[in-house]
């Protein structure tokens, strides 16, 4: 038989947590049981990669200390990984037994959580350990506690080798919800990711192209969005008012993917990038075209009558655009 123990503690020396699972390697130790302990805080930095630790054991213990409220940080982080890149077949078939060891409130929340988080995975469950330390001397020197962890030691090697078979629960229908609607990984599959999260070169590289491209996106909006400042104050600035003429103009930039709104209502002006209303013309260029109508190298009739520009509306508006608009 062989067992795991994935200890979820801090590791301090007054932690009760340690002491029961001294005495439950040492029962282990009597039943010629094969065990590794793995004490995730010295192994946080590869937590992701532990649940290929899960492939030739026949159960598992799972010990956490609870210092303030819950599961705690590193075995959290170890359950998360479990669900991400385990091999849920090889768990369906992992007993697991819970150690709760609670110095504050909470030892009986964390202790289902646990057992859940295991039903959720697909495994089975041994009875475990769940108890309140107020004094952790005192706890260590009571006799009957330490027969008890013991009992429950030797009741955990009795399920495992006779296979105990338990009632099913209606965690099975989440389970099946859930994993249907997860990312379809082989076992294969999810070592490999796992490997590769764990991996702080690969992670980081990682980073620093998201880092990249994040300044490649702020640098093109921010030139996108100079251009648009650029557009209105050339307008703005070259405009030429016609008393009593009101029209609304579209000027659609093919190439920016962008829609530039002119209303015109005599001496008003109004320009922007969102519309207010139905235009009476729509114009489609490209941004070259238009730099050249704005530098006064052309005009808009100009680029029309090329075709560089195409029109769509009353026609008698477009003609007044280079009246309205006077670029030097």
């Amino acid at each position: 038989m062989n067992i795991n123990i994935y200890y979820g503690g801090r590791g301090i020396i007054e932690d009760p947590t340690l002491y029961v699972l001294k005495t439950m390697e040492t029962v282990l130790d009597e039943l010629n049981v094969k065990y590794t302990r793995y004490n995730l805080y010295e192994l946080k930095n590869t937590i992701t990669t532990l649940p290929q630790t899960l492939k030739d054991v026949d159960g598992i213990i799972l010990a956490t200390s609870v210092e303030w409220m819950g599961i705690g940080g590193y075995l959290q982080q170890f359950l998360d990984s479990c669900w991400l890149y385990g091999d849920k077949e090889k768990m369906a078939d992992t007993y697991m037994c819970p150690v709760v060891i609670s110095t504050t409130y909470g030892e009986k929340e964390t202790y289902t959580s646990l057992t859940n988080a295991w039903e959720l995975l697909g495994g089975k469950l041994c009875n475990g350990i769940c108890a309140y330390v107020e004094d952790s001397i005192d706890f260590e020197g009571n006799k009957e506690y330490k027969e008890l962890i013991e009992h429950i030691t030797e009741d955990i090697y009795r399920t495992i080798t006779r296979k105990l078979a338990s009632f099913p629960s209606s965690i099975t229908l989440i389970r099946q919800n859930y994993v249907s609607q997860g990312l379809p990984l082989t076992p294969q599959e999810g070592e490999q990711l796992s490997k590769y999260v764990s991996d702080d070169i690969y992670v980081q590289k990682q980073k620093e192209d998201i880092e990249e491209l994040a300044s490649l996106f702020r640098d093109i909006m921010k030139k996108q969005s100079t251009n648009e400042d650029n557009l209105i104050s050339s307008f703005k600035s070259a405009y030429n008012p016609q008393p009593g003429f009101k029209c609304t103009y579209c000027i659609t930039i093919q190439d920016k993917s962008l829609e530039f709104i002119i209303e015109v209502n005599g001496i008003d002006l109004t320009m922007g990038y969102e519309k207010s209303s139905e235009p009476d013309i729509v114009l489609k260029l490209d941004y070259h075209t238009l730099e050249n109508i704005l530098n006064g190298y052309e005009t808009f009739q100009k680029a029309f009558m090329t075709g560089e520009m195409t029109s769509k509306g009353n026609f008698n508006t477009l003609r007044m655009l280079d009246q309205l608009f006077v670029f030097n």
